[in-house]
């Protein structure tokens, strides 16, 4: 597996595609920007959110067994995984109980995150993702690289090119309405003929013990509605105490993600149907550990509205398949190392900690504030490159001496000057995208000394 900084820099080679995904996911950004200013209040939503996911956070054993309580009052099942294996196992088991073979699946992370598809696929269960953007990259045999649009690394032509080999559409054909009328009928044929429908839980509501999922195709609903099982597969930090809470989540995640007012759809379950079976999947996978973790629980107030992707320059430049994991981004490199830290202990280093990512969360995690811990936890458990280290302790020293700092900046400049070849060279992964400029006649220190000595 590569690291981020060799698979972006894979991902780079292609500038067009770079300078285009950049483009396009910055479009997103502005819209998002527009929909918040247009409301007043949006500064106390956030801090509302956040509140609400911090109280929720602090007594998530009494809220999660609440929860529980009121789904089987509801007629609903209830399951417990402890991690990603023990949730593909009961999935696989409901389906056995009830001999359904094929399955469709709207946008769910957890699952993507517990390799749902390709473990079912093992066990000969037939799994359709109804997601258009999650179809894609399934016909693709390709991860999603965003959380809200799973295939924004992908062009149009692409698509067309993938459709027309696993859907029968013409060569060549690329109008976005007819790819999306194709992909209409094709997936209209799974949702009529499937018996088992599984989606995820955007929010669970203690109190109720109902639950709600958000779209913008409708196919969550078309999904449950139309099939026998519905299975719902929920993170335990989507727990919200209340009902009266949703408002303040619905107005913040949609604008966040998309610029959008609120999702098309909101659709609320709270019971099985008459002659359905409806099944609630509760998984752990380390959220637990997280949530012990004093510098890190905050993370699990993430709503999954990508806001932080949209905005951060390096997922921008460098595509989310570079992440190597399933929620990409400055979100996923401080949730990824929680899974794994040796893994995934390059991903909290691919940030400028520019703090982009906190301005624009609407729950107000501290995004760039957990990247720089756990750049310090991974360094002191020694899953650090040992150069890296290296290289950090001589720049330490050399910062904190102020005769070497200046001894060094001179030297530096004087190399520069006059053998160029020593910093312009291959070797320096900086000057490998970048032209290095012209080495100042003297520092910034040096300027300002001479023009306050003038000025005395």
């Amino acid at each position: 597996m590569m690291n981020h900084s060799q698979a972006a820099e894979e991902f780079t080679h292609d500038v067009d595609r770079t300078t285009w995904h950049d483009k396009t996911l910055w479009f997103v950004r502005e819209k998002r920007d527009k929909a918040v200013f247009q409301i007043p209040e949006w500064e106390a939503l956030r801090e509302a959110a956040s509140r609400i996911k911090h109280n929720a956070l602090s007594n998530l054993d009494e809220y999660l067994l609440e929860f529980e309580q009121n789904a089987i009052n509801n007629g609903v099942k209830v399951h417990w995984a402890a991690d990603g294996r023990e949730h593909n196992e009961i999935v696989l088991q409901i389906l056995r109980e009830t001999g359904a073979t094929q399955m469709v699946k709207s946008k769910s992370m957890l699952t993507e995150e517990c390799h749902l598809n390709e473990f079912l696929i093992e066990q000969g269960v037939d799994v359709v993702d109804t997601d258009l953007g999650e179809r894609v990259v399934q016909l693709a045999k390709e991860p999603p690289s965003h959380i809200v649009m799973p295939c924004i690394h992908k062009k149009k032509e692409e698509i067309g090119e993938l459709f027309h080999e696993h859907l029968g559409t013409e060569k060549g054909a690329s109008d976005p309405k007819y790819l999306a009328e194709a992909a209409r009928q094709h997936l209209r044929e799974k949702f009529l003929t499937r018996r088992a429908a599984l989606t995820g839980v955007n929010f669970a509501v203690a109190e109720t013990g109902g639950f709600v999922v958000c779209t913008n195709e409708g196919n969550a609903d078309m999904g449950a509605h139309l099939a026998d099982v519905h299975i719902a597969s929920m993170g335990i930090e989507k727990i919200i105490p209340k009902a009266q809470h949703l408002g303040v989540f619905l107005r913040l995640l949609a604008r966040s993600a998309t610029g959008q007012p609120v999702t098309t759809y909101s659709s609320h379950f709270h019971r099985p149907r008459a002659c359905q079976a409806m099944h609630i999947i509760i998984v752990d996978n380390g959220r637990t550990t997280q949530l012990g973790r004093p510098d890190f629980r905050n993370s699990l107030k993430c709503i999954r509205c990508g806001a932080c992707m949209n905005t951060c320059p390096v997922y921008r430049r460098s595509g989310g398949h570079s992440y190597h994991n399933a929620v990409a981004g400055p979100i996923g490199s401080i949730l990824a190392p929680n899974l794994d830290m040796r893994k995934n202990a390059d991903l909290p280093f691919a940030s400028t900690l520019c703090g982009s990512c906190s301005n624009v969360c609407p729950v107000k995690i501290d995004i760039h504030d957990q990247l720089y811990k756990w750049r310090q936890v991974l360094a002191a458990e020694g899953y650090v490159d040992s150069s890296k280290k290296q290289g950090m302790k001589v720049m330490a020293s050399v910062f904190a001496n102020p005769k070497l700092f200046r001894f060094s900046g001179k030297a530096g400049r004087t190399m520069m000057r006059l053998v160029p070849f020593s910093v312009s060279n291959p070797l320096n992964p900086w000057y490998k995208q970048r032209e290095m400029p012209e080495p100042p006649k003297e520092s910034f220190r040096e300027w300002y000394m001479k023009r306050s000595s003038k000025e005395q």
